[in-house]
């Protein structure tokens, strides 16, 4: 059996990200990882967790929340440059 840390490791995600998927789905941390793993198969899946991270900056913007929209900004800079295909 897998434990989450290695099934994050296997996804190539960061919890951060796994805790924005979470956020914007409203999910388990669990079923986000599922989720983004999945997403991270096609570059077309890898565009859609991007826009998740992005919608979620947003959100934080929106709610005056400006230390997670700087976190949620390096995010998805690092989820830019460690996935290529997501352009």
């Amino acid at each position: 059996m897998v434990d989450y840390e290695s099934a994050l490791a296997v996804a190539n995600l960061t919890q951060e990200e796994v805790d924005a998927i979470a956020r914007h789905e409203d999910m388990t941390a669990t079923a986000a990882l599922e989720l983004g793993n999945y997403l991270t198969q096609t570059p077309e899946g890898e565009r859609r967790l991007k826009a998740i991270i992005l919608d979620e900056i947003e959100v934080a913007k929106e709610r005056g929340d400006h230390a997670t929209a700087g976190r949620l900004k390096m995010v998805v800079k690092e989820f830019v440059r460690s996935h290529q295909k997501s352009g």
